[in-house]
Parts: structure tokens; C-alpha cells; sequence
């Protein structure tokens, strides 16, 4: 028999925006709160000395009803083929869990800064992990072509 899960947020995003909009993350500053009553202070010592994090998060606005196991189209474009969730990175998941690289500004205390963290305020974060481009992909990267279109003005 397969264990239970059950995952317990390590912090929430404060600030940056308040709605998910879609495009232009690049520009958004906000901060990591890490639980002060989980953590003390060495959780995060080294961690300055990475440019980037991954952010593994829970989309909590998100409802059961809202979650899409069928094939769509992404962001409703005609232009766009019909495919499954798992073609696509939209947060109306079975798990609603969210990944984002965002670039790591500062840490102060249990607090990180951070920029382009496409996570809105109050978002649960599950984990933070400090980015490494040897964990990135080895070889040739494809994607369709209406993935780089849609993501041209994500960043």
C-alpha cells in the first residue's frame, strides 16, 4: 500500500501581484516568508551565494472544479492545438503544483527576495531549491512552436 502525502507549505509569497496574469513575471519583486516557527536561520545559510531559485508552490486559488483533465486548448488561442495538461504548464492541474526558476535578489534572515516568481501574494510554498544548470535538461531541447509563442511575453 502507497503511503499518504501530505505536504505542509514552508512559507508564502508576500507582495508582487495580487492577480495571475499571464505575462510579464520578469518584472515582479517579491518575497519568500519562510515559517519562522518551522525554521531557524541556518535553513537558508549558503543560499546567497546562488543567483537563482526553483520554487515549488501550490496553486491554492485554484478549486477541484476548476481542474482541467481533458485536453484544451492553452489560453483558449484557436490558433493552438487541443492537448492535455501534461503538455502544458497551466495551473488548473490535478495536484495544482506550481514550478517556477525566479532570480534570488537577497536573503534576510527567513525572508528571500526574489523577481519573476510567477506565484501570486499568499501563494503556500511547498520547497525552494537552489537553481543548478547541471539539473537542467542534457542535449537538444525541442518544444512546438505554439509553446515559444506563448510563452514570448511570459518573462
Amino acid at each position: 500500500m502507497a503511503p499518504s502525502i501530505s505536504l505542509d507549505p514552508i512559507g508564502h509569497v508576500r507582495g508582487g501581484r495580487t492577480e495571475p496574469i499571464d505575462d510579464e513575471w520578469d518584472s515582479v519583486d517579491a518575497m519568500i516568508e519562510l515559517d519562522e516557527k518551522r525554521f531557524g536561520p541556518e535553513v537558508v545559510a549558503g543560499l546567497d551565494e546562488f543567483s537563482h531559485l526553483d520554487v515549488v508552490f501550490f496553486f491554492d486559488q485554484v478549486t477541484e472544479s476548476d481542474v482541467n483533465l481533458g485536453a484544451r486548448r492553452p489560453r483558449g488561442n484557436p490558433e493552438w492545438p487541443e492537448v492535455g495538461i501534461f503538455a502544458q504548464r497551466a495551473k488548473a492541474r490535478p495536484n495544482r503544483i506550481g514550478v517556477s526558476t525566479c532570480t534570488l535578489l537577497g536573503v534576510d534572515g527567513l525572508s528571500l527576495s526574489v523577481r519573476g516568481l510567477d506565484a501570486i501574494d499568499g501563494t503556500p510554498v511547498l520547497d525552494i531549491k537552489p537553481h543548478v544548470p547541471e539539473m537542467g535538461p542534457r542535449g537538444e531541447v525541442r518544444e512546438p512552436a505554439w509553446m515559444r509563442e506563448l510563452m514570448r511575453d511570459y518573462w
